[in-house]
């Protein structure tokens, strides 16, 4: 980490264009002027719209698993199960399961439309398509009706948020609903609370030391992820799309080879959420 701090106050390129010297704050300078840095950032944070949906369907599905039924170790096993996989045969299967014309996801989506009538609307392009929820244009930081729909960036979404519900939040979940005093629970519902009333009113506030761990934890690993997705399933693309500030860092470093560069990249990240916060 210190060593990245260092270099990032240099002009290091591995092709050796230019002697090495130390530069300042140039690369920084540069940082913010640069549109693609700002336009990855601004992917990072369109991918993390999956993080409170991830969370709540963590809590709702620990929840459901943590009733006394036969067999609930097994479904718990079956959720969990996704987790055990390497994420790179993950990705691979998801990516297949996005082809927008042999993949199981639209042949189901063309199946359903089929029957509501709608057989001549166009199903999404998913991985190939620069398209979002919010219309944002892929070469500039603002809206375009054009690019509203589903596109790369929501299928990378939809896939996080269902790889999310059933892992590690969900056993920490698990873990924090049974540390729940049951006097608490069962005074309550002696007073005549409802089952929301007792979540509500009990069981949640006991969750909030889990619950704002996991969204700590989500927060940085949202700012850190993204580069697994792009490398192994659309490159980054369509158009950049999908390339997160972890996957650019790879790229400035590896691909263009300035390290230097790439070093400031990280930091400057940091810059931006301490100022954040202190905000």
């Amino acid at each position: 980490m210190l060593f990245s701090l260092i270099v990032s106050f240099s002009n290091w390129n591995l092709q050796k264009t230019e002697p090495f010297g130390w530069i300042g704050l140039e690369n920084f300078r540069e940082l913010l002027t640069d549109d693609r840095f700002w336009l990855y950032f601004l992917n990072t944070l369109y991918l993390m719209i999956g993080i409170p949906f991830a969370l709540a369907g963590s809590l709702f599905l620990a929840v459901l698993m943590n009733q006394k039924l036969r067999g609930i170790i097994a479904y718990r096993t079956l959720f969990y199960l996704p987790s055990f996989t390497s994420g790179v045969a993950l990705m691979i299967l998801w990516k297949a399961l996005y082809n927008p014309d042999f993949g199981p996801i639209n042949a189901a989506l063309g199946s359903v439309m089929h029957l509501l009538g709608l057989g001549h609307a166009e199903l999404p392009r998913w991985l190939g398509s620069m398209q979002n929820l919010f219309g944002l244009d892929p070469e500039h930081v603002k809206f375009t009706a054009k690019f509203f729909g589903l596109g790369a960036r929501d299928a990378i979404i939809f896939m996080g948020v269902w790889t999310a519900i059933g892992g590690n939040n969900m056993l920490l979940y698990l873990a924090s609903l049974s540390n729940v005093p049951p006097e608490l629970t069962e005074a309550a519902e002696l007073d005549g609370a409802g089952k929301w009333q007792v979540f509500r009113h009990v069981t949640w506030p006991q969750l909030a030391p889990t619950t704002f761990f996991i969204v700590i934890m989500s927060m940085i690993g949202g700012l850190q992820g993204g580069f697994e997705q792009a490398r192994i399933m659309t490159g980054g693309g369509p158009a950049g799309t999908t390339t997160t500030l972890s996957h650019y860092i790879y790229n400035k470093a590896f691909t263009e080879f300035q390290i230097g560069y790439a070093s400031a990249v990280p930091w400057m990240v940091k810059g931006i959420q301490l100022g954040a916060v202190k905000g």
